[in-house]
């Protein structure tokens, strides 16, 4: 029961994490909008049936009943047809029809006196600035989140201590990973290393952080060597001899070095058989950015690739296959990430908060990256708008030609609704492969 009570606070700090986030992203519209003139008649968290709202000045605010999205509604989203005037009657043709549907829309949202107040009057900045605002409210919120992340939790890294010891070593060949009688013990585990050991000296070195350890057992094959272990309160000295291990040959970059004919380099290294524990290490100011730049490289890579990825998911959603845990998951997927690291006894209480705190700082990347997608009707569609619209206004004027007036975006409808049903595939996809082929966290 106690799990099934975790499970659900993991899933519910999730949707909590994910509902704030997609307000604050529409209160970065809804601002600079106001700040600007433009009318909003509408802030609402959620798509659907309203559950409940009030009413404050010109603007209701309310929740709606599908909370995954939010949206205002500002006056004059599209330009009429002609300019200074009304949408001109439709035209022929069922894309037409689209297009002059949008129009009439838009013009019916502007009343009397405040043909001003639409959002095709501002200037191309200010438009900028507050199609900007929501995905600018989401990097805020991850650059926080992942301030808490690394300045407050942070990041795992290998303690001195001893998480683990082989009970044998087995050649790098062998297909076992247990061991059976027979096979000679490992040398950590021969000389008497326990679990919960802190490693204080090697050769009489002091250790403070596991690459020491790592190094010196590396550098000593066939090689006895002392060490210190702190146990129960006391000290003891343990003679350790690492055995011949073949290692690959790394790069300063981390990367395996191959020699002429491509074949991989490998050195002769010592192994004894010991793994560390991980322990929070608070990280520098100075990490914080990177490694949200790292994010949205990641997100963007994920979303260039996303058709064929989407085709994995399809394969092993449908088929024998297993989900890529680096692929696309679904808000589903991500609530059962969240509640499984909540529930799981593997990882200690901070761990698990520090986890579910990077959960949320990455929805909020995700949110960021994929709102600027230049498409209609994300943000980044009418930020992509005013920018085309501005650089024909300055040739228009350069040569001194008539100002070709606000682009008529009621023209990409066709586009928005082909974009709406191709993110509604891909979200019911997402959702049915995190039903039947979930991605575990734990394996």
């Amino acid at each position: 029961m106690e799990s099934v009570l975790l499970f659900v606070v993991g899933v519910l700090v999730l949707v909590v994490g994910l509902a704030l986030s997609i307000g604050l992203h529409e209160i970065g519209h809804l601002v600079p909008a106001k700040l600007f003139g433009v009318k909003v008649t509408q802030y609402m968290i959620g798509f659907g049936r309203t559950v409940w709202s009030k009413r404050r000045g010109e603007t209701e605010y309310g929740i709606k009943a599908i909370p995954l999205g939010g949206y205002i509604s500002m006056i004059g989203m599209f330009p009429p047809s002609t300019p200074g005037g009304r949408a001109r009657n439709a035209s022929t043709g069922f894309f037409n029809q689209l297009a002059q549907d949008a129009r009439t829309a838009s013009a019916d949202t502007i009343g009397d006196g405040e043909e001003s107040r639409a959002f095709y009057k501002l200037p191309v900045w200010k438009r900028i600035v507050i199609m900007f605002g929501g995905p600018f409210m989401n990097l805020v919120i991850a650059v926080v989140l992942f301030g808490v992340l690394l300045m407050g939790f942070g990041s795992a890294q290998p303690s001195t201590t001893i998480a683990s010891v082989s009970a044998c070593a087995l050649p790098a060949s062998s297909e076992r990973q247990t061991c059976e009688s027979g096979d000679p013990a490992a040398p950590g585990a021969a000389a008497g290393i326990l679990p919960g050991d802190r490693i204080v000296s090697i050769d009489g070195q002091a250790i403070t952080e596991w690459p020491q350890i790592n190094a010196a057992i590396r550098e000593s094959p066939n090689t006895e060597i002392d060490i210190v272990v702190q146990r129960d309160g006391g000290e003891k000295t343990l003679q350790v001899t690492p055995i011949v291990s073949e290692r690959y040959v790394l790069d300063a970059d981390g990367n395996v070095v191959n020699d002429a004919e491509g074949t991989p380099e490998t050195v002769a290294a010592g192994f004894v058989g010991i793994l560390p524990t991980s322990e929070m290490v608070p990280q520098s100011p100075a990490t914080v950015l990177p490694a949200v730049g790292d994010n949205i490289v990641s997100v963007a890579n994920l979303i260039l690739n996303l058709p064929q990825r989407l085709i994995d998911v399809g394969n092993a959603a449908f088929g024998p296959g297993e989900r890529d845990p680096n692929g696309p998951i679904g808000v589903v997927g991500v609530g059962r990430l969240a509640g499984e690291l909540a529930s799981t006894d593997q990882v200690p209480f901070e761990q698990k908060a520090a986890g579910l705190v990077g959960i949320v700082a990455s929805l909020n990347v995700a949110l960021f990256v994929f709102n600027l997608v230049p498409l209609m009707p994300l943000d980044g569609g009418h930020i992509a708008a005013a920018l085309f619209e501005g650089v024909r206004r300055f040739f228009a004027k350069i040569f001194r030609k008539r100002d070709p007036g606000p682009v008529d975006l009621a023209k990409l409808m066709p586009v928005t609704y082909v974009v709406v049903l191709i993110i509604g595939g891909m979200s019911a996809l997402l959702l049915y492969a995190d039903i039947v082929k979930p991605v575990n966290l734990f394996g």
